[in-house]
């Protein structure tokens, strides 16, 4: 065995807290660098395609190398910024670098070990084996006539999920064997192209064709469509064909495929194939950058001197100012010097306007990236940001939701964070649970791009940063055109019910504003954050609520599908006729969501195009774009919709908004719910009067005194941010405090509030009273999980990484404790 002299630490796509150590042979040693993935042998038979990160002569102490098996790229598909990004991301979110790779690269680009199942050849008689079981007989039968098999071929002619058991008794009588090959998941897609065969080069060669043909007069109109078609001129070679496809061919001549294998058959034509991307580019008439009003102006003057001292800049708009008209201008200013552009959204909801917006303009140099495009669709954007399809102009903007950020920008001169208050930047499960805006700004340090945050309603940790010159302020105070600002109404739904004038779920104002509005021809979107029908049923009697079996939560009910389901796992009952606790038939629904809304406007409003717009309509790759766009025409009059309708979207003819239950918002256990329920209320009013006379909001509320709700009618954002800053600091929240949260999960209760509480004893001898809990959180149990919290508040001047290396060590301790070895541990840093 010869020894290696060179070796590379690479990164495997698995929850491990090291780079792994691999010899290179030596045939590999001029092309091995870091950024490309390798085929490696991790454990005693699994394969994975790793990624190289550092090359090195420094043999390992402490085990003896494995050789890289093979080298999958030409090129690195990882820069040496992008792994810097990584590093930071797994260093501050507290996970694994291999967490960070699986999250990271596109499913199509991480090749996937696949086990194959052999039968061994050198058993010529298996009656000598003994008995076998009849699977055993099913599994040995079809290897006979299909050697090797994969599990999953083996399970699906088994009927049944694993026939992982079957399988092992097989192997321990050598009866099969077993092999790990690499699989890789994406392919390239293809076109087949028609071409006339290289030995015909002169019109001689052409006519003794022709000749040879006279008794074919199919495949003489073929040739001649084709002649025609590709506007061959044979006499002089170096003129430009046109390329056909085999499938153009045989739509525009209306013949078979056989005439063309035919003449591929008699070298003819011959016939090659080209790849060719999924993602399609559209024909489009491109329009120029509209002109900008005065304020907008003004506005777009400030961040370019802004950017000349701060990187970071925050564009506070009050809704339908025109923020995204200064967005497109930055734009064209970066792309003009050469640089790409990342446009970051926090929903998908969102995109299909701004594409057709950026699109119009900028033309198919504007790239989309969301998980709603395939796996393949996504690796062709990842190759063509870096480069590697040549044949596609590259994309110079790229929109996209949170996971955007980790595509591979090598001359990034501008981030746009749109609606950068948002949620949905933060990524929940798996980890690395990251928020996209936080790790934007760290790459456009990285990249030495400029960075402009822009809302309506800033968070208040932006908001904090203005305060403290870390960002500057641009301000947009006026709508664009001077249009007024939505008129806000309270309707009061405690004062409606005690004079008995509710109507279902409506207050008489509400109803009043919908009929006038549809009466002028005009349009309504109804906002309710809860979807289903009804959050949950209840026995009238006993106060039975129906549960779900794997999470400690009530089941919603879903009344189009007439069943109860659980929103956190799926599991789903069909709607009971009775009370399964007491037997008594007097089942009622408590509460509504947007479902029950839709059912209850159409009996108000029958001849009104009412649709929805929540997680069960938007389940389609188009079908956010197709509701949007229908909305846009004016095919719906109604819209119902959660917090999707609050974001970012422009519609010219909305005259009112209806917040439906505003005190749902209010009052949710969360340090930020009334950070949030401003946000959201904000947002959503946002979306009335945007064009033309101004809009109404009508709010509907049990707590017209509320001081949030008086902040949205006086659209005091700075009244609101000093308020619940001076509450933050004072209880030791974010923005002073960071806050990380250590979740103890088990399918056993007691086993998980055991190992909390030894966690969180050895964390309190380190942080002291920083430490919360543990705790059991409001909804305790998930898919059969047990979780119990523990809550660190760190002052935000404190080091991150020693506070990781702390936390570390008390999980390392807590699980070198046999009976808590199997006990899940969740780091979510910044929880929101």
């Amino acid at each position: 065995m010869f020894e290696n002299n060179s070796f590379a630490d690479v990164i495997l796509p698995l929850a491990l807290p090291q780079l792994f150590t691999y010899g290179i042979p030596d045939e590999f040693t001029d092309y091995c660098v870091a950024g490309k993935r390798v085929v490696v042998q991790f454990g005693k038979k699994k394969l994975y395609s790793a990624l190289v990160r550092n090359v090195h002569k420094n043999q390992p102490k402490f085990y003896e190398t494995k050789d890289i098996i093979s080298i999958i790229d030409t090129e690195p598909i990882i820069t040496d910024n992008q792994f810097k990004f990584w590093e930071w991301i797994a260093e501050y979110y507290m996970c694994t670098i291999g967490e960070v790779f699986k999250a990271a690269i596109p499913s199509g680009l991480k090749l996937e070990s696949e086990t194959l199942i052999y039968l061994n050849n050198d058993i010529e008689n298996y009656d000598t084996y003994g008995d076998f079981s009849e699977k055993e007989l099913i599994i040995i039968n079809n290897l006979k006539f299909t050697n090797p098999l994969k599990i999953s071929e083996i399970n699906k002619f088994l009927d049944q999920k694993s026939s992982l058991n079957i399988l092992n008794n097989l192997i321990e009588r050598e009866i099969v064997t077993v092999e790990e090959k690499i699989r890789n998941t994406y392919k390239v897609k293809t076109e087949k192209y028609i071409k006339l065969n290289e030995n015909i080069k002169t019109e001689e060669d052409l006519k003794n064709i022709f000749d040879k043909l006279s008794k074919a007069p199919k495949q003489i109109s073929l040739l001649i469509n084709y002649i025609q078609f590709s506007e061959l001129n044979i006499e002089n070679p170096t003129s430009k064909i046109i390329e056909i496809t085999k499938a153009d061919l045989l739509k525009k001549t209306d013949t078979s495929s056989s005439a063309i294998d035919s003449l591929i058959e008699k070298n003819v034509f011959s016939l090659y194939e080209k790849e060719i991307g999924r993602i399609l580019d559209k024909e489009l008439q491109i329009q120029n950058v509209n002109s900008l009003s005065e304020a907008q102006n003004s506005a777009l003057e400030q961040i370019r001197s802004n950017f000349e001292q701060h990187k970071n800049v925050l564009l506070f708009g009050v809704t339908s100012s025109g923020k995204t008209e200064i967005y497109i201008h930055l734009i064209k200013e970066t792309i003009d010097k050469g640089k790409q552009v990342l446009y970051l959204l926090p929903e998908i909801a969102i995109t299909s306007q701004i594409i057709n917006r950026l699109k119009n303009i900028f033309g198919n140099i504007v790239g989309v990236y969301h998980s709603k495009f395939s796996d393949a669709e996504r690796v062709e954007i990842w190759n063509n940001i870096n480069k590697k399809q040549f044949e596609k102009e590259p994309y110079k903007i790229i929109l996209g939701v949170r996971s955007s950020v980790f595509l591979p920008f090598n001359n990034l001169g501008l981030i746009i964070i749109d609606e950068e208050h948002e949620a949905t930047y933060k990524q929940h499960d798996p980890a690395p649970r990251y928020n996209a805006r936080d790790a934007a700004l760290v790459l456009g340090n990285l990249q030495n791009a400029n960075i402009l945050l822009g809302t309506a309603t800033p968070s208040l940790e932006t908001y904090f940063n203005v305060k403290i010159n870390k960002f500057a302020l641009v301000e947009l105070n006026q709508r664009h055109q001077n249009i007024q600002m939505p008129e806000i109404i309270l309707s009061d739904v405690k004062e409606a019910r005690r004079k008995k004038l509710m109507k279902s779920i409506f207050t008489p104002t509400l109803l009043h504003n919908i009929k006038e509005t549809l009466d002028n021809n005009e349009q309504v979107i109804l906002f309710q954050n809860r979807r289903g029908f009804s959050p949950y049923m209840e026995c009238t009697v006993c106060s039975w609520i129906p549960k779900c079996e794997n999470c400690d939560v009530s089941l919603t009910y879903h009344k189009n599908i007439n069943e109860l389901v659980c929103h956190y796992c799926g599991y789903r009952m069909p709607s009971p006729s009775g009370c399964l606790a007491c037997g008594d038939t007097s089942l009622q629904t408590v509460g509504f969501g947007t479902e029950k809304i839709e059912e209850e406007i159409k009996m108000f409003f029958s001849e009104a195009k009412v649709a929805r717009m929540d997680h069960d309509t938007t389940k389609g790759k188009h079908s956010h774009e197709k509701i949007i766009t229908d909305f846009e025409q004016h095919k719906i009059d109604i819209l119902i919709g959660t917090q999707m309708v609050s974001k970012g979207l422009d519609f010219e003819n909305v005259r009112v908004v209806g917040i439906l239950n505003a005190d749902n918002l209010l009052n949710f256990p969360d340090f930020r719910a009334y950070e949030r329920s401003y946000q959201l209320m904000v947002q959503v009013s946002g979306r009335a009067g945007r064009k033309g006379k101004q809009g109404k909001v009508i709010i509907q509320t049990a707590d017209v005194e509320n001081p949030i709700i008086k902040s949205v009618v006086k659209n005091d954002y700075t009244g609101m941010a000093k308020n619940q800053l001076i509450e933050r600091k004072n209880f030791k929240y974010p923005p002073y405090f960071r806050l990380i949260k250590i979740t103890v999960k088990h399918k056993n209760k007691l086993k998980v509030e055991k190992a909390a509480d030894i966690l969180a004893d050895f964390l309190k001898q380190v942080f002291a009273e920083r430490v919360l809990g543990p705790e059991f959180p409001i909804i305790n149990r998930i898919q059969t999980w047990y979780m119990k919290d523990i809550l660190i508040k760190i002052e935000k001047e404190k080091s991150i990484k020693a506070a990781r290396e702390i936390i570390i060590n008390g999980i390392g301790r807590m699980k070198n404790i046999t009976e808590y070895s199997g006990i899940q541990i969740n780091i979510n840093v910044d929880p929101n």
